[in-house]
């Protein structure tokens, strides 16, 4: 009894923490969508569309993706008449990248540059669309979309905005507690139970793989399955008790920001009628390279000698 309690009371203190993070920005982006704001982001980022093989309508799902989240962008992706090609694209591009106010927010919480957080995931987003695009043949027929509800319609009015907007924020809200809680629950049995240790020995071949320390396991689980926000409740922990270092931070941070929440985000897309092993897999290889390529540098450049000065030669004064 005594572990749920400590498990729910840590929960409730993640949720307070995140939440006063995700809802303020939940509220202001939702209120932006309804106005000329997201119009404008439209029409600025349309030439870059034919770069990445997209018509310049496939900014509107891109802009909703990252500034909100996949089921606004996946709802406008629905009424646009799309080939498979482009259908994957977007999913592979926002499967990168997507809602980048909240996750990057949770980020610099965590303590990490905000800068390296987007840098990355757009950085994925915008290569991985170009280089499909330019592999890629293929796929020019049209998308079969499978059956979704239909979303809000458009609101109208400051008042409706602005309620549109709390109701949009406190459901985020409700949605982080109803996974935070019981994940700091399972966390805190493990703790008790003292399963941690092992389920570290599990996941060390995979951790050293990638460069990173044992003690960053959870943190990698939590955020594989329930994505960045999520996972961040488990990582804030973990810098609290179990003595996670920056640089190994860094490293899980890069690897989840290109592969996280797994089974929720690639099945998010199979209404657009796209193949998701492919998808699975492009996120998946992509996190463990990139992860593994910054390990690899990163400790190249730590055993770098500091430069030293030729004390040993003799000057030309010695000699007199």
């Amino acid at each position: 009894m005594q572990t749920l309690k400590q498990g729910l009371l840590v929960g409730l203190q993640t949720t307070w923490k995140l939440g006063k993070i995700i809802f303020p920005i939940t509220l202001i982006v939702t209120m932006l969508s309804q106005t000329f704001v997201m119009d404008w982001l439209t029409r600025v980022l349309s030439p870059l569309m034919g770069w990445i093989g997209l018509p310049g309508e496939a900014a509107i799902p891109l802009v909703l993706g990252n500034v909100l989240n996949l089921y606004a962008a996946i709802g406008a992706m629905l009424t646009m008449d799309l080939t498979v090609k482009e259908v994957f694209i977007l999913a592979v591009m926002l499967s990168f990248s997507h809602n980048l106010f909240v996750e990057s927010a949770v980020a610099k919480q965590v303590g990490l540059s905000i800068s390296v957080v987007l840098a990355v995931r757009i950085g994925l987003a915008l290569f991985s669309a170009w280089l499909i695009h330019l592999v890629w043949q293929g796929g020019a027929e049209r998308a079969s979309y499978g059956f979704v509800p239909a979303g809000p319609s458009e609101v109208e009015g400051f008042g409706a905005i602005v309620m549109y907007g709390v109701e949009s924020a406190l459901i985020g809200i409700l949605q982080l507690a109803v996974i935070v809680i019981p994940i700091m629950i399972f966390v805190q049995i493990m703790k008790d139970m003292r399963w941690l240790p092992v389920f570290s020995r599990w996941m060390t071949p995979f951790t050293k793989v990638l460069g990173v320390k044992s003690n960053t396991s959870t943190t990698l689980a939590a955020g594989l399955l329930f994505g960045l926000a999520y996972g961040a409740g488990v990582m804030i922990q973990a810098v609290k008790e179990d003595g996670v270092e920056k640089k190994d931070l860094y490293l899980v941070f890069i690897f989840l920001v290109a592969c996280h929440a797994v089974i929720e985000d690639t099945l998010l897309f199979a209404p657009l009628g796209i193949p998701l092993w492919p998808l699975l897999l492009i996120r998946l290889i992509t996190a463990i390279l990139l992860t593994i390529a910054v390990a690899f540098v990163w400790n190249r450049l730590e055993k770098q000698p500091p430069d030293t000065e030729y004390e040993d030669v003799p000057s030309a004064s010695s000699d007199r």
